[in-house]
């Protein structure tokens, strides 16, 4: 059965105004994926895991693909866990990492879809930039470069022919939405990385794909967070137990986990998403796409309830998970990450230069240690001579390059930061959080570790009306305070 979204900003049929209920969150990082239930309501907030998946890339003939397929299953077998330990589950809703997607044409997926970190983008850098420079894609979408940027990848798609067959795009999320339920939209948190939305106005840049050659219509509509797409599919509701309703949230995980971040002034606030990626910004009202916020490389890209998330992708603990992948096999052992980071906070903070965190050398898959290795060389500096000190020096180059980029957009916004707040898996790297304030010379909150998921359940939750229905971003951010307790790391000298 094929359901009709709802129009863009509508609410999805709602329960008694102001109890708590749970929801589901299905929420795909670049590296694993969870399924968790949230208990929400005016003065409760907390989660339940109930299903955890391995996810990666997945190398095939044609390229680097992530396996959505089996990522849909995972869910759906998670979802299932979900409605037997708690049948009162309204709605789920789903997150994922930004700027890939899943051609489509009619029903049926044209292949899996291609991993962001596959070399094929480097010709649609060139195909997209002598149509349009990146001065002018600036002032049109807010977006910094990165050669995977959605635009990008349709460029290499449409020059290899994958785009004669395809008659829609779907974003991640959007993707697994619609083979939940048969909606096609785009959700516009996500949307906003693409590349391809108007920064000034939010809405799709038609003249651009045209330009780009682009096909009309490739992307289903816009909708906003908390808006109702309808219920499982009449064979999956059967399968995981419920015909649960699927609710869009901020489909991007940044923009849920913004959402999240128990900011008592977003005026003097930067925040840290901390995962495989580090994303470091600010929240506005309004973007900023000044020259020098172009020439720093700044992004401009959409949040819940039309804020900005003005930020810059940092490199992130995919230095560190990568470097520790490489270690295992060449050892044949795994190595214990706690034990690792307590041996590196024993290496002297002076012993170790810092390296480029930035540097796209370091993007790809593969030999870390040995990419690390090769950066110090060709820039005359002394490689770490263990372990534990490639992990301090890649904690020091992190904190350096987090601590720089608060005081950069700082600068660009004209605001005056005195806290940061650091979510996600980050959080609970205690070096990394201390060593960001010592650099930075500010305070700095660790905390929530699960704001990604939080962010998401929230959403849903006030979509159902159990936080009121005028409910604010404030609101949901006082009742994460309330239930939440940040680690408070001070700058030392």
């Amino acid at each position: 059965m094929t359901s009709t979204p709802a129009p863009r900003g509508a609410e999805a049929p709602r329960g008694a105004a102001g109890r708590a209920g749970a929801v589901a969150a299905v929420d795909l990082g670049a590296t694993s994926g969870r399924v968790i239930i949230g208990h929400v309501g005016r003065d409760t907030l907390h989660l339940d895991h109930v299903a955890r998946f391995a996810n990666g890339p997945v190398r095939l003939a044609s390229g680097l693909h992530w396996d959505l397929t089996g990522l849909l299953a995972h869910a759906l077998d998670g979802l299932a866990q979900a409605v037997h330990a708690e049948s009162a589950i309204a709605s789920v809703g789903i997150d994922s990492w930004a700027v890939d997607y899943v051609l489509m044409r009619g029903d049926r997926m044209l292949g899996e879809p291609f991993h962001y970190r596959d070399d094929r983008t480097a010709g649609g850098v060139e195909a997209v930039h002598a149509v349009a420079g990146f001065d002018e894609l600036y002032t049109r979408n807010g977006l910094q470069f990165l050669a995977f940027n959605t635009l990008y990848q349709l460029a290499a798609d449409r020059r290899d022919g994958h785009l004669d067959v395809a008659d829609t795009a779907l974003l991640v999320p959007d993707a697994l939405a619609f083979q939940l339920t048969g909606s096609r939209v785009t959700e516009r948190t996500n949307a906003s990385t693409t590349g391809l939305l108007r920064v000034a106005d939010a809405q799709w840049d038609t003249e651009l794909m045209a330009r780009l050659q682009l096909p009309a219509g490739l992307f289903p509509d816009l909708v906003d967070p908390g808006t109702s797409l309808g219920t499982l599919r009449p064979a999956l509701a059967e399968q995981v137990g419920a015909a649960l309703e699927v609710v869009t949230v901020g489909s991007h995980d940044t923009a849920s986990a913004v959402v999240a971040i128990p900011m008592a002034d977003p005026e003097t606030s930067a925040y840290i998403s901390c995962g495989t990626w580090g994303l470091v910004g600010l929240e506005l009202d309004k973007p900023v796409t000044t020259d020098a916020a172009r020439l720093a490389n700044v992004t401009n890209e959409g949040g819940v309830d039309g804020r900005v998330r003005f930020l810059h992708n940092v490199m992130g603990l995919w230095l560190l998970s990568e470097s520790v992948r490489q270690w295992e096999r060449d050892s044949g052992q795994a190595i214990d990450l706690p034990t690792l980071l307590a041996d590196a906070a024993e290496v002297p903070a002076a012993s170790v230069a810092v390296f480029d965190a930035n540097d796209p050398v370091f993007l790809a898959p593969g030999d870390m240690p040995g990419r690390i290795a090769h950066w110090y060389r060709s820039h005359d500096l002394p490689v770490p001579a263990t372990r534990a000190a490639f992990a301090r020096a890649i904690v020091e180059s992190l904190a350096e390059a987090f601590a720089r980029t608060v005081r950069t957009v700082a600068e660009l916004a004209g605001r005056e930061v005195d806290t940061i707040h650091v979510v996600g898996g980050g959080a609970l790297n205690t070096l990394l959080c201390q060593r960001t304030a010592d650099r930075a010379g500010l305070t700095v909150l660790a905390g929530p570790v699960e704001a990604t998921a939080l962010g998401n359940v929230l959403v849903q939750a006030r979509a159902h009306g159990w936080l009121g229905r005028d409910a604010t971003l404030e609101d949901m951010r006082a009742l994460v305070s309330r239930t939440t307790a940040p680690r408070r790391y001070s700058p030392r000298a």
